[in-house]
Protein backbone atom coordinates (compact mmCIF):
# COMPACT_ATOMS: atom_id res chain seq x y z
CA UNK A 1 0.00 0.00 0.00
CA UNK A 2 1.06 4.13 -0.64
CA UNK A 3 -0.57 6.92 -0.05
CA UNK A 4 -1.29 9.09 -3.28
CA UNK A 5 -2.35 12.77 -3.85
CA UNK A 6 -5.44 13.45 -5.43
CA UNK A 7 -7.72 15.97 -7.93
CA UNK A 8 -8.66 18.48 -5.13
CA UNK A 9 -4.88 19.37 -4.22
CA UNK A 10 -4.67 20.98 -7.85
CA UNK A 11 -4.58 24.43 -7.05
CA UNK A 12 -4.88 24.06 -3.49
CA UNK A 13 -1.40 22.97 -2.64
CA UNK A 14 -1.78 22.77 0.78
CA UNK A 15 2.37 21.90 2.37
CA UNK A 16 0.95 20.15 5.56
CA UNK A 17 1.21 17.17 4.74
CA UNK A 18 5.22 17.51 3.65
CA UNK A 19 6.01 18.61 6.95
CA UNK A 20 4.91 15.44 9.00
CA UNK A 21 6.44 13.17 6.54
CA UNK A 22 9.41 11.17 7.58
CA UNK A 23 10.66 10.28 4.67
CA UNK A 24 10.59 13.51 2.39
CA UNK A 25 8.62 11.59 -0.44
CA UNK A 26 6.44 14.42 -1.83
CA UNK A 27 6.85 16.04 -5.18
CA UNK A 28 5.53 19.92 -6.36
CA UNK A 29 4.66 21.28 -9.27
CA UNK A 30 3.24 24.42 -10.28
CA UNK A 31 0.01 23.42 -9.32
CA UNK A 32 -0.14 20.83 -7.02
CA UNK A 33 1.89 18.16 -5.26
CA UNK A 34 2.85 14.25 -5.95
CA UNK A 35 4.00 11.42 -3.23
CA UNK A 36 6.21 8.77 -5.05
CA UNK A 37 4.44 5.54 -4.78
CA UNK A 38 7.87 3.95 -4.79
CA UNK A 39 9.27 5.97 -1.96
CA UNK A 40 6.40 6.48 0.42
CA UNK A 41 6.51 3.79 3.50
CA UNK A 42 2.92 3.98 4.16
CA UNK A 43 3.07 5.45 8.06
CA UNK A 44 -0.46 7.57 7.14
CA UNK A 45 0.95 10.46 8.98
CA UNK A 46 0.20 12.82 5.66
CA UNK A 47 -3.56 11.76 5.46
CA UNK A 48 -4.86 13.98 8.35
CA UNK A 49 -2.89 16.48 7.85
CA UNK A 50 -4.11 17.21 4.25
CA UNK A 51 -6.47 20.18 5.05
CA UNK A 52 -8.16 19.85 0.94
CA UNK A 53 -8.81 15.59 2.01
CA UNK A 54 -6.71 15.24 -1.27
CA UNK A 55 -4.54 12.27 0.39
CA UNK A 56 -6.10 8.56 -0.24
CA UNK A 57 -4.39 5.37 0.28
CA UNK A 58 -4.07 3.16 -3.08
CA UNK A 59 -6.30 0.38 -1.68
CA UNK A 60 -9.44 2.92 -2.10
CA UNK A 61 -11.53 1.86 -5.10
CA UNK A 62 -10.78 4.41 -8.21
CA UNK A 63 -6.78 5.11 -7.15
CA UNK A 64 -5.25 3.28 -9.47
CA UNK A 65 -5.18 5.89 -12.01
CA UNK A 66 -4.05 8.34 -9.16
CA UNK A 67 -0.86 5.85 -8.24
CA UNK A 68 0.29 5.93 -12.06
CA UNK A 69 -0.50 9.90 -12.09
CA UNK A 70 1.65 10.48 -8.87
CA UNK A 71 4.65 8.10 -10.21
CA UNK A 72 4.65 9.77 -13.52
CA UNK A 73 5.02 13.55 -12.21
CA UNK A 74 7.44 12.75 -9.00
CA UNK A 75 9.70 11.31 -11.80
CA UNK A 76 9.72 14.88 -13.27
CA UNK A 77 8.72 17.26 -10.33
CA UNK A 78 11.34 18.40 -8.14
CA UNK A 79 11.42 17.12 -3.88
CA UNK A 80 9.66 19.09 -1.40
CA UNK A 81 10.71 18.76 2.37
CA UNK A 82 9.21 22.08 4.23
CA UNK A 83 6.17 23.83 4.34
CA UNK A 84 4.94 26.23 2.19
CA UNK A 85 2.47 28.98 1.76
CA UNK A 86 -0.67 27.12 -0.23
CA UNK A 87 -1.85 28.68 -3.33
CA UNK A 88 -3.17 32.48 -2.93
CA UNK A 89 -6.89 31.22 -3.83
CA UNK A 90 -6.77 27.89 -2.22
CA UNK A 91 -10.30 28.49 -0.52
CA UNK A 92 -11.31 29.17 -3.81
CA UNK A 93 -10.32 26.10 -5.57
CA UNK A 94 -10.66 23.73 -2.49
CA UNK A 95 -13.55 21.24 -3.25
CA UNK A 96 -14.51 22.31 -6.51
CA UNK A 97 -14.72 19.61 -9.25
CA UNK A 98 -13.18 18.85 -12.90
CA UNK A 99 -9.70 20.64 -12.07
CA UNK A 100 -7.86 17.72 -13.16
CA UNK A 101 -9.39 18.48 -17.03
CA UNK A 102 -8.84 22.35 -16.48
CA UNK A 103 -5.28 21.68 -15.51
CA UNK A 104 -3.53 18.40 -17.24
CA UNK A 105 -6.40 18.01 -19.97
CA UNK A 106 -7.33 14.71 -18.82
CA UNK A 107 -10.56 13.02 -17.61
CA UNK A 108 -8.57 10.03 -16.60
CA UNK A 109 -5.73 10.58 -13.85
CA UNK A 110 -3.52 7.97 -15.76
CA UNK A 111 -4.05 9.74 -18.94
CA UNK A 112 -2.78 13.34 -17.61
Amino acid sequence: MTYVVTENCIRCKYTDCVEVCPVDCFYVGETMLVINPDECIDCGVCEPECPADAIKADTEPGMAGWTAFNAKYAALWPNIAEKTDPAADAAAWDGRGGKLIEVFGAADPAAA
